[in-house]
Parts: C-alpha cells; structure tokens; sequence
C-alpha cells in the first residue's frame, strides 16, 4: 500500500543524538579517542580561563568541531556552525543537547588565539600520539620524513616589492584589479606578499608554476604510518633537511634509528648529522650521492624506501579530506595550528580503525 505523507508532525520527542547515531559507527572510536586525549589537556584549559566572567564555549567543544571540519571537508567555519543546527552525527560528538543552540562562526575566531598562545594545538597532538604509544602502534625504531607544499591564502596580485609604500591606482576594478608582470624579476628577496607576508613564492618542481605557500613537514613511524612530529616553516626551498633534523630530535628517541626519505634529503649536512646521532639515514640516492653501499646495500634499506612513500598519503589525505591544499587562514602561526588539528583528526581516524581490527 503506499505511503502517505503526514502534514501534522510530533511536537515531542523522547529520542537523543545519542540514540540517532548507530552502535558500529565510525566516529564513536573517534570520539572515544578525542575525549580521552581532552581529558588530559583539563589543567591547561583551566588556567587559560579566568574564574569570573561570562562563560565562554567549552574549548573542548571548539577543538572537536575543528575535528569534525576536517573529517567531513566542511568548507569554512561558517558552514560547520549552519549544519551545527540540524546534523545530529555533529551534535551527538560535540555532545550537545537537542535544543541547545548552535554557536556563532566568529566564536573560532575570538578564541584561536588564546588556543595558539597556549600551543593546545600541539599539546593535544602529542596527547593523540601518546594514545597510539600506549597501545602499541607505534615503531620505535623506523621513521620516514617528508615535506609539501600548502598553498597561502593570497593572490599573486598581492606580491609587490618590500620598499613599494602604497601600489599604484588599479585602472580597472580596485577589488580586482588587472596586474601586468610582465618583464618584473620578482623573488623572495625582494617582493612579499602584502595579504600574507609569511608565505613564500614556491613551485614544486622543474616546469611546474610557482605559488604563494607554505611549507609542511612531516614525520611517521613505519609501522602504521601515524604522524609523530608535524610542523610548518617558510618555503624557502631549503628548510626541509634543517626541519627533518629539529622534528627527529625532538622526539627524544634512545638507541640508534633509520630514517626514510626521499632523494630531496640526499645532503651531507644530513647524512653527516644523522649518523652522528645514532640515526641511519635510509635516503634516496641522487647521481652523486651522500650514502654508498655501506648503508644500500641492507635489506633494511629497501624496507624503509618502499614504506617511506605512506607520508605521502597522509599528505594526500590532508589536502583533499581536510581542506589542506589551499589554507583558508593567513600568517604562519594560524596555518600552523590548522596544520596540527588536521594531523590529529588524521592519526585519530587511524587509530581508531587500528583499534577496531585487532579487536
């Protein structure tokens, strides 16, 4: 028989977002894992807050709707908050109640940078990668690293010379105005971008086109290939060995470890420092080399060349599913901490489906 729809709907309801979401559904390890890691940030959320005032929105709940923009490529701050109004999957995680109101987008901004002042981004990363240790993911041993390129959230238009004082009036349309560089040298060292200042002309190689960016840098362990150290620096093209270097040894790691890399880290200054501190470096090899056969010649070798290439998922998985391809935010600092909550939305949803298969 069919159907028929009714115009009266019910005026109550004794169903919870709790109720709404499935018992097998991915996001509960997520949320398991992401509360977990909270908890342990509780004395650096207490002293960010005064003890007066007017309550502010749980930074918890900020930090997980980060999470969420991330794991469900939603496009912009604003969005998030418009669906906040009728996803109960994004309620039920943020543990909102039905009629509680949603928050406005400019929340985010008012408080990112008491959250960037107090490094919460990293803090909860490393809460994140100390979960993953505890249960046993993590080689202690094996280690790649890789950089990328994110583009800046600035125009071309925008990178005129250090010492212009004001640009010229546009002839057309002051919003977006028709720019002519044509027979311009323009470089680093003499132009910046007036919208980001931080970010740096960059290409990813030879014929590719050059762009505003930023550089990321990233570290995993071999064995599932989760993030164990992630930063950002200026592209400059020659960050990548000295960022490698500064991210291995803050790790902290005791007895001798290998390093993957790809041929870009094939340089002296890293094999020399690697090895002076316990670390083979398994890199790949360019025509005149910085390792010989002392180190290729190992299976351990060819082990680690081919793992190394999973960080290149982690980065295809950053900017396709998080949004990181184009940041949406301008300065290092604020890229930086976009940076951080999506490798930690990326090492949760791993180590949730890590912790789901061996159960």
């Amino acid at each position: 028989m069919r159907g028929r729809v009714t115009p009266q709907t019910s005026m109550l309801t004794l169903r919870t977002p709790e109720q709404m979401v499935r018992k097998d559904h991915p996001l509960r390890g997520v949320k398991a894992l992401a509360d977990e890691a909270l908890k342990e940030l509780e004395p650096v959320f207490a002293a960010m807050y005064d003890e007066s005032g007017r309550e502010s929105i749980p930074p918890e709940r900020l930090l997980k709707s980060s999470l969420l923009i991330a794991l469900f490529s939603v496009r912009s701050e604003r969005l998030f908050c418009e669906q906040l109004d009728y996803n109960m999957l994004f309620r039920w995680f943020l543990d909102m109640a039905l009629d509680e109101a949603s928050f406005d987008h400019s929340t985010f901004s008012k408080n990112r940078d008491r959250l960037m002042r107090h490094e919460v981004a990293a803090k909860f990363f490393a809460a994140v990668v100390e979960q993953a240790r505890h249960r046993r993911l993590l080689s202690s041993e094996h280690f790649s690293v890789d950089g990328t390129l994110i583009e800046a959230w600035a125009s071309m238009k925008t990178f005129r010379p250090k010492d212009e004082k004001k640009p010229p009036e546009p002839p057309d349309d002051p919003g977006n105005p028709t720019v002519d560089f044509r027979g311009e040298k323009r470089s680093n060292e003499t132009h910046e971008s007036k919208t980001d200042p931080d970010a740096r002309l960059a290409r990813k190689g030879n014929g590719k086109e050059a762009k505003l960016c930023h550089a990321a840098h990233g570290v995993i362990e071999n064995r599932h290939g989760l993030l164990v150290a992630v930063t950002l620096t200026a592209a400059t093209g020659r960050a990548e060995v000295d960022a490698a270097l500064e991210m291995i040894g803050a790790l902290g790691i005791e007895g001798r470890i290998t390093l993957g890399a790809d041929r870009g880290y094939d340089t002296h200054h890293l094999v020399e420092t690697c090895r002076a501190g316990a670390i083979t470096p398994h890199v790949a090899q360019k025509k005149h080399s910085a390792i010989d056969a002392r180190t290729t010649r190992h299976e351990g070798y060819a082990i680690s060349q081919r793992i190394r290439k999973r960080i290149e998922e982690v980065w295809g998985w950053l900017k396709t599913v998080a949004g990181l391809r184009k940041t949406r935010f301008r300065g290092r600092e604020r890229v930086e901490h976009d940076l951080i909550l999506g490798s930690s939305a990326y090492n949760l949803l791993r180590i949730a489906n890590l912790v789901r298969l061996a159960a």
